[in-house]
C-alpha cells in the first residue's frame, strides 16, 4: 500500500506523492480486521483488470444484475423505489426484482434484445425508466442515456452514435428523439415505455427470475454523455465493475465515517429506513449511481419526486412524508432550501447527511446548513461521469476542519497530481489530477482517439482538471480550465462556441462561467460581430437555444469590438474572467 502522502526530506528532492484511502491507518486494529481482514466485508487484494494490476474489493458482486438479485433475497420486503407522481407507488426490492424480470422478458422475446445491444432511453424519471435499466443491464445489453433537456440535434448525435438496437421513451424527450433522421433511417423501432409496462403486466407467465445471460465484470453496463472539448457530447462507457466499485466503496467510507465520528452528528432515529431522494436525472452518475448501485447494495429507500421542475417546497414535502435521510445537491438546492421561509413547518430532524459533488462548500454555505440544521454531516467529494462519479470524499469532522479541500482517496482509488512531463508532482505543486481505480471507464464509445487521449498508460484517466495534494487530501486548483459548474451541470464553453460562431453575422465568440450566488456559476458570451452587422442580445440567445439544451444558452451577452488574444493566437480568457471578478 502507498502512504497516504510522502514528506519532503531537506536537501532532497521532493518525493511524488499518490493518495491513497487513508482507511487502514484510521482504523484501530480489531476495526480494521473487522471491516477489511481476510474474509471481512471488504477485504481487498490486488488483481488483473483490463491488464493493469489494481486493488479491489475481494467479496463484490461480479456485475450490476447480482445487486438486485442479492436485495431481493436479503432484504425482499424491504422499500426500494417510491414515486411520488399523480398515483403514489412504493415497489419493495422482491417486487422491483419480480417487475425487471418482466420487462427483461419484453425486451428479449418482444423485441429481441440480447448482450451487447444499445437499448436507448430518452425520458424522465420514471417507475418505467428504472424497470427498463434492470432489464437492460440484466440482459447483457448497454443503456444509453439520452439527456432528456437534449434538443433533437443534440439527441441525433446520440443515436447516431450509438446505433441502438432499441429506443425507448417518454413525454417530450421521446418526441425529440423521434425527430432523429437516423431513427427514420435505420428503422430501429421507437417504444413507449408505457406500452412496455404494459406488456410486462400482460405476460401469462412471468419469469420469477432475472436473465441468467453471462456478464462479465468488464463488460459495458451504460453509455453515459459527457461534453468534452470537441463539442459534441462523447460517451463513456460505463462498466459493471464500475457500477459495483461505486456501491462498495460508498459502503466502506459510511462505515469509516461511523466510527471516526460516533456521537457526534445526528441520528436518523429508531426505526427509520436510510432513505435518499433522487432528484437527478437518470442520464447522470449521481442518478443512476445511487439507484442501481447503493440503493440495494445496501438497503437504501430511493424517492422519486413526480414530474416538474426542482422545487424547494416541494423537496421539503416529501422529506417531510417519507422521512428522507439524506439528502444530495448542489449549493443551489441548499440555498433555496434553507431558505424557505416554510422551513421550520416540516421534519427535517431525520436528516442526517447533506452532500454535494466537485465545487466546494462556500463557508458562508456550510455556517448557514450548520445553524438550520444543527448535526447534520456535511459530505463533499470529486470525480466526474468518466469515473461514475468516484475519486475523492469529504465528510464529517475532516470536512470541517479542511472545508476548501475535496478530501482523500477512496477506497481502493489511487489519485496523482502530474505534470507536462506526465510524471507525478510532489506535494503543493499544481498540475493536472490524474485517477486510476476500478471506477475509471472503459473509454469513449466508438471514439479511440479521445479514448486514448483521456487514458494513460496503467488506465490512469486524465481528468483535465488541475490541483495539488498536500498532507493527504486533495485541493482543487481549477475544474478544468474552461468548465463552467451551472446548477449542478457541467457546461464546456466550446460548445456554445462552435454555435455561436455558426451564426452569419457572428465574426468571434468567447464564452466563460461568471460568479452567480444561487447557481455558483452562470453562461456569459463576448461576441464580436461581423463588419456593420447587428445583433440584438435576444437573437444571439435564441440563437444558441435553437441548437443546444436551454442551462447551456447565456444568461449574458456582451458585444466587443475585439477580444484580447495571446502571441500565439489563443483567447486569453482569463483575462476576461478577470475582469468580471472587479
Amino acid at each position: 500500500m502507498t502512504t497516504p502522502h510522502a514528506h519532503r526530506d531537506k536537501g532532497a528532492a521532493a518525493a511524488p506523492v499518490t493518495l491513497t484511502w487513508p482507511g487502514d491507518r484510521l482504523l484501530a486494529d480489531d476495526l480494521r480486521a473487522a471491516l477489511c481482514g481476510p474474509g471481512a466485508p471488504f477485504e481487498r487484494t490486488i488483481e488483473d483488470v483490463l491488464g493493469t494490476p489494481l486493488e479491489v474489493f475481494v467479496q463484490r458482486a461480479g456485475n450490476v444484475r447480482e445487486l438486485l438479485v442479492h436485495a431481493r433475497r436479503t432484504t425482499p420486503d424491504l422499500p426500494y423505489l417510491v414515486f411520488d407522481g399523480p398515483e403514489k407507488e412504493t415497489y419493495t426490492y422482491a417486487q422491483a426484482h419480480d417487475l425487471a424480470a418482466a420487462y427483461a422478458e419484453v425486451l428479449a422475446t418482444g423485441h429481441g434484445v440480447a448482450k451487447g445491444d444499445r437499448v436507448a432511453v430518452a425520458a424522465p424519471n420514471t417507475r418505467e425508466h428504472v424497470m427498463t435499466y434492470w432489464a437492460a443491464v440484466s440482459l447483457g445489453a448497454i443503456v444509453v442515456g439520452l439527456n432528456g433537456w437534449w434538443t433533437p440535434p443534440e439527441m441525433a448525435h446520440g443515436v447516431e452514435l450509438t446505433e441502438p438496437a432499441l429506443v425507448l421513451g417518454s413525454g417530450r424527450p421521446l418526441e425529440r428523439v423521434s425527430e432523429a433522421a437516423w431513427i427514420a433511417s435505420s428503422g430501429v423501432p421507437v417504444v413507449h415505455l408505457a406500452d412496455l409496462h404494459r406488456a410486462a403486466l400482460a405476460l401469462q407467465t412471468p419469469p420469477a427470475e432475472l436473465p441468467a445471460v453471462r456478464i462479465d465484470e468488464d463488460d459495458p453496463a451504460a453509455i453515459m454523455f459527457t461534453s468534452g472539448t470537441t463539442g459534441r457530447p462523447k460517451g463513456a462507457t460505463i462498466s459493471h465493475r464500475n457500477f459495483v466499485y461505486f456501491a462498495m466503496n460508498g459502503m466502506l467510507n459510511g462505515a469509516l465515517n461511523t466510527v471516526r465520528d460516533a456521537g457526534r452528528y445526528r441520528e436518523p432515529g429508531q426505526g427509520v429506513q436510510r432513505a435518499s431522494l433522487c432528484v437527478s436525472p437518470l442520464f447522470h452518475v449521481s442518478g443512476i449511481g445511487i439507484t442501481l448501485a447503493a440503493g440495494p447494495a445496501s438497503g437504501l429507500k430511493v424517492v422519486f419526486p413526480g414530474p416538474g421542475r426542482w422545487d424547494a417546497e416541494r423537496v421539503l414535502g416529501l422529506t417531510d412524508e417519507y422521512l428522507i435521510t439524506q439528502w444530495s445537491g448542489v449549493p443551489t438546492h441548499y440555498w433555496r432550501l434553507l431558505s424557505h421561509p416554510e422551513f421550520d413547518g416540516y421534519r427535517t430532524g431525520q436528516v442526517t447527511m447533506a452532500g454535494s459533488g466537485g465545487a466546494v462548500f462556500a463557508p458562508e454555505l456550510m455556517r448557514f446548513i450548520t445553524e438550520r440544521m444543527p448535526g447534520v454531516q456535511l459530505g463533499n467529494g470529486y470525480g466526474m461521469t468518466e469515473t461514475l462519479g468516484t475519486g475523492t470524499l469529504t465528510s464529517g469532522s475532516l470536512l470541517e476542519a479542511h472545508p476548501d479541500s475535496v478530501g482523500w482517496a477512496i477506497p481502493c482509488t489511487r489519485v496523482q497530481v502530474r505534470g507536462l512531463d506526465d510524471e507525478p508532482l510532489p506535494e503543493g505543486e499544481i498540475g493536472e489530477i490524474h485517477i486510476q481505480g476500478p471506477g475509471v471507464f472503459l473509454g469513449y464509445w466508438r471514439d479511440p482517439e479521445a479514448t486514448g487521449k483521456a487514458l494513460a498508460s496503467n488506465r490512469w484517466y486524465r481528468t483535465g482538471d488541475y490541483g495539488r495534494i498536500e498532507d493527504g487530501r486533495l485541493y482543487l486548483e481549477s475544474r478544468m480550465r474552461d468548465l463552467i459548474l451551472r446548477g449542478g451541470e457541467n457546461i464546456y464553453p466550446i460548445e456554445i462556441e462552435f454555435r455561436l460562431v455558426a451564426h452569419p453575422l457572428i465574426a468571434e465568440a468567447c464564452v466563460i462561467g461568471v460568479p452567480d450566488k444561487v447557481l455558483g456559476q452562470e453562461v456569459k458570451a463576448f461576441v464580436v460581430l461581423e463588419d456593420g452587422a447587428a445583433l440584438t442580445v435576444e437573437e444571439a440567445r435564441a440563437w444558441v437555444g435553437a441548437a443546444l439544451a436551454a442551462f447551456k444558452v447565456p444568461a449574458y451577452v456582451e458585444f466587443r469590438d475585439a477580444l484580447p488574444y495571446n502571441e500565439t493566437g489563443k483567447v486569453m480568457k482569463r483575462l476576461l474572467e478577470e475582469e468580471q471578478q472587479k
